[in-house]
């Protein structure tokens, strides 16, 4: 398979087995909540972060969501967006296969970027997870308006790539209120809501669902082209249930189907639903209302909670271990513990202690605003430790 070069490749491929293991030390000061649980937020180079965990976690991570660097050339106040590209794909290099390492078989790795190093990234992304292991590429709208003063396009959008640890991961379906609204029940049926319309006949020929059904007046009903969806037998099971049911004339049959049999929907790589994966304005506002008394300086770059909501929906269930390296301001901490996850955080910055601690603390005694409204929480939850 073709490799991207760039000038320190040699020496960034060796970085993660070159980085000395290190021991993490508590900080009691900063800790919060039942100090037994593995909820952990890390301060430091998450390189050395990672390679702390490795012989403690690798295997074990179901998720994991980083939002690194897009590399805009841009400087901001809690972080360097203006590396060389040399630099940025050194970074990004050893980070990802550490990264690799923590997810169990069935975990996934989703990573948010923009057009500035989008392809570099996915060409590195398919060296260290495999070709084979790229699930998709989500687009995401992270604006909720146009920029009217752009001089050629507005870009609205991030991506977010998603990757495997191997090719049998299946993703969590999700529920689409608005696809079920043709759901109905005007006959108090005892199942609850339904429909008739699925369809009846086998998508490809088969001589074994080629078979004619009599009407109870008599009447001889034809099979489909292609045959029937089910054998006879199957296809008498249905009838005596009632699911399937001959129409009121005898000329053919209807399947009733149930609201309560639907299984969800597989997710879409097209995200534009606002109201379910928030917008960067929203993210924003949920900093302000965040900000603890006497915090003047926000995160610059923050994730609406709800993007992170959809995101661990998709990828885990309740009790799975969700690892973000690239922690920022602490939305996936946040999200993981309402939602019922365990979580490691990790960041550089002295946001860590200024913005992820503050913020977790919240959390923990039940703040309610980003996605908690939408979320049950139980005061059983797992709660948060802080280290550094």
């Amino acid at each position: 398979m073709p490799k991207l070069d760039w000038l320190t490749r040699p020496e960034d491929e060796r970085a993660a087995a070159s980085v000395p293991y290190r021991l993490l030390e508590a900080v009691p000061e900063l800790s919060y909540g039942d100090e037994h649980t593995e909820n952990m937020l890390i301060q430091g180079d998450n390189l050395e972060a990672l390679k702390a965990l490795l012989p403690f976690y690798a295997g074990r991570v179901k998720c994991i969501f980083i939002d690194p660097p897009y590399n805009t050339r841009s400087a901001f106040e809690h972080y360097d967006d203006n590396l060389e590209h040399t630099q940025w794909l050194g970074m990004m290099y050893p980070r990802l296969e550490l990264l690799r390492e923590m997810l169990t078989e069935d975990g996934s790795i989703w990573v948010t970027i923009d057009d500035n190093e989008a392809h570099y990234l996915k060409v590195i992304m398919d060296e260290v997870f495999g070709r084979k292991n790229f699930v998709a590429n989500v687009v995401w709208q992270s604006s909720d308006n146009s920029n009217n003063d752009a001089k050629t396009f507005s870009v609205d959008h991030n991506h977010l790539f998603v990757y495997s640890r191997s090719i049998n991961w299946l993703s969590n379906k999700l529920d689409a209120p608005e696809k079920r609204s043709h759901f109905k029940n005007p006959d108090s049926d005892p199942k609850g809501p339904w429909f008739d319309g699925n369809p009846l006949n086998s998508p490809n020929p088969r001589e074994n669902l080629m078979y004619n059904l009599t009407a109870p007046n008599g009447n001889t009903i034809p099979y489909p082209k292609n045959g029937w969806r089910w054998e006879p037998e199957t296809m008498q099971e249905k009838l005596e249930s009632g699911e399937i049911r001959f129409n009121e004339s005898n000329t053919g049959i209807i399947r009733r189907t149930y609201l309560i049999d639907m299984l969800g929907l597989p997710p879409s790589t097209l995200w534009t639903d606002l109201l379910n994966t928030g917008h960067n304005r929203q993210a924003k506002s949920e900093q302000k209302r965040l900000a603890l008394q006497g915090q003047t300086e926000l995160f610059s770059t923050p994730k609406p909670e709800r993007l992170l909501g959809q995101v661990l929906q998709i990828a885990s269930n309740s009790g799975d271990l969700i690892l973000d390296s690239f922690l920022g301001s602490g939305t996936t901490a946040a999200v993981a513990h309402k939602m019922g996850r365990r979580y490691i955080g990790i960041e550089m910055g002295e946001h860590a202690v200024t913005h992820c601690v503050p913020r977790m603390k919240k959390v923990i005694d039940g703040e309610q605003g980003g996605i908690s409204k939408l979320v049950s929480q139980s005061a059983s939850q797992p709660v948060s430790q802080s280290v550094s």
